[in-house]
């Protein structure tokens, strides 16, 4: 029997648990935090607030895994007339449309966009450059990142039409993604993984193939390796909870500068107590820039798609993201010249800056199984346990 370690109890890490346990490896998890989750937790207590922003992209490969486990689990739809209430700042005011030039950066048929050009000047040639500026804007809401323009053309695009699909990609576990990560963990133990929670690692064990599934961050610390880097971005973070009042926008997105504010008891009830509304947003911070400025572009759209609000606050937190908001690509670049999944030693990342396709959460799912295909010596797994 194969034996293999992961560091890291958060999405990435009880992935690779789970993929590994299923092909008949002894698993151990050691996870630092007192729960399990990593930026997939959701608070507890009346305001089930999750790290930031977060929805489950259905046209990835993590979706169909997922479902075939049966951890999805119960799905809190978007109201048709909710979806209705998506609104877009742009030159200062709100707007139920983006602008004309916008669109056709939309479209399917668009030409595919070269890795090698930054965005703005790939999509100005495309829709000029408003539409350009709005495009890559609206994108943020994928990126987290204060200049989507200058990043690669093809990673911004990829983003921007997965963010822009209809029917919308974006679908959101009921209770918050702790409920996810709940179900992942009921299913690794029935396979016999070992869980220790409250266990730091700092020296890696030599006994068994690793899998580092933490933040870069760490895992450069843990590895002691420098060039464990990679751009990601950095963000203010707000949510704040206030009274019901009929008309509030669903969502507001900033088209003049990348900001994202989303009320997420639109959809799910219950992650606010009844009678009030819970909304999470980020905006994206330039180097120098503080939370108190990212905070006061939160409130200019919180002026705009929720009016009153100061009045109707009942609880309200803020806090900065740096360094775990995803990889980025700048220009030049694409998910391959990332850190290595395959560090050498039987030692191997995961996560969501390493070396692996797709958006969001996928970037971590399918950075696990190639870490545990390369563990334990597989060149790849087939379908029924990938």
């Amino acid at each position: 029997m194969h034996r293999i370690t992961v560091i890291g109890g958060g999405f990435a890490g009880l992935t690779a648990a789970i993929t590994a346990a299923e092909v008949g490896a002894e698993v151990t998890v050691h996870e630092a935090h007192h729960t399990l989750g990593g930026r997939a937790r959701t608070a507890e207590g009346p305001y089930r607030t999750n790290e930031g922003p977060h929805a489950l992209y259905n046209g990835g490969p993590h979706w169909t895994w997922l479902k075939q486990r049966d951890l999805i689990g119960p799905l809190a739809p978007l109201p048709p007339l909710e979806a209705a209430r998506l609104r877009l700042r742009h030159h200062g005011v709100l707007r139920r449309t983006p602008p004309f030039p916008m669109l056709k950066l939309l479209r399917r048929t668009a030409r595919q966009a070269p890795v090698d050009a930054d965005f703005l000047t790939w999509a100005t040639g495309v829709a000029g450059e408003e539409g350009a500026r709005a495009a890559a804007n609206y994108s943020a809401v994928a990126l987290f990142h204060h200049d989507p323009g200058s990043l690669s053309a093809a990673f911004v695009q990829e983003r921007l039409r997965r963010a822009t699909k209809l029917p919308p990609e974006a679908h959101y576990p009921r209770g918050g993604w702790a409920t996810l990560i709940d179900r992942m963990a009921a299913r690794a133990w029935n396979l016999g993984v070992r869980i220790e929670t409250l266990s730091r690692v700092d020296t890696l064990p030599t006994d068994t193939p690793v899998v580092v599934a933490t933040s870069l961050d760490a895992a450069r610390r843990l590895l002691q390796d420098s060039s464990l880097t990679w751009p990601s971005g950095r963000t203010a973070l707000v949510d704040l909870a206030v009274r019901t009042r009929r008309g509030d926008a669903f969502a507001v997105s900033d088209l003049d500068t990348p900001g994202w504010l989303e009320r997420f008891t639109a959809q799910d009830h219950g992650l606010a107590p009844a009678g009030e509304q819970l909304i999470q947003g980020q905006i994206p911070l330039a180097p120098g820039e503080s939370k108190a400025d990212g905070t006061a572009r939160a409130e200019q759209l919180l002026d705009l798609g929720f009016p009153g609000w100061r009045e109707r606050v009942t609880w309200r937190r803020e806090s900065v993201a740096g360094g775990r908001t995803g990889a980025v690509d700048p220009p030049g670049t694409s998910w391959r010249d990332r850190p290595a999944v395959n560090r050498g030693d039987g030692v191997y990342l995961a996560g969501d800056q390493v070396a692996a396709p797709g958006v969001l959460s996928e970037v971590s799912f399918n950075s696990a199984l190639t870490a545990v295909s390369l563990a334990l010596g597989r060149r790849e797994l087939d379908l029924k346990h990938a």
